[in-house]
């Protein structure tokens, strides 16, 4: 018996509104109102929200060589070339560490939280 459901994922962040924005233009959806400077909820066409939370001391990660990613979040895609391509003109940075990137890329978001692209299997 489960005495809760899944909600959403929430990261931390300096400017809810803008990262927001950003992961709407990777996954679509749509932002619910309302929107406060402290809270913005992205929902996403398949029904896994984000949520944006204003903490205004945020620290970014630095994985792998400092302060741990904690938890980080993996998009699915059909081809890294064009999904790199993608997530760059909406804002993206790529990760100087690159694991396996016939796989798997890693980029960051521009609040610095680690993200990655995966390949799906055919």
């Amino acid at each position: 018996m489960s005495i809760a459901r899944f909600a959403l994922v929430a990261l931390d962040c300096p400017d809810p509104r803008s990262l927001a924005e950003f992961y709407q233009r990777i996954v679509g959806g749509e932002i619910r109102e309302p929107v406060t400077e402290e809270w913005v909820r992205l929902l996403i066409p398949n029904g896994s929200d984000l949520g944006f939370q204003l903490d205004p001391s945020y620290q970014p990660p630095q994985w792998p060589y400092g302060l741990p990613q904690q938890a980080h979040l993996d998009f699915d895609v059909s081809d890294l070339d064009e999904g790199e391509q993608a997530v760059l003109a909406a804002g993206a940075r790529k990760a100087d560490h690159q694991p396996s990137p016939d796989d798997w890329r890693v980029f960051l978001d521009p609040a610095g939280h680690p993200f990655c692209l995966c390949l799906t299997a055919p």
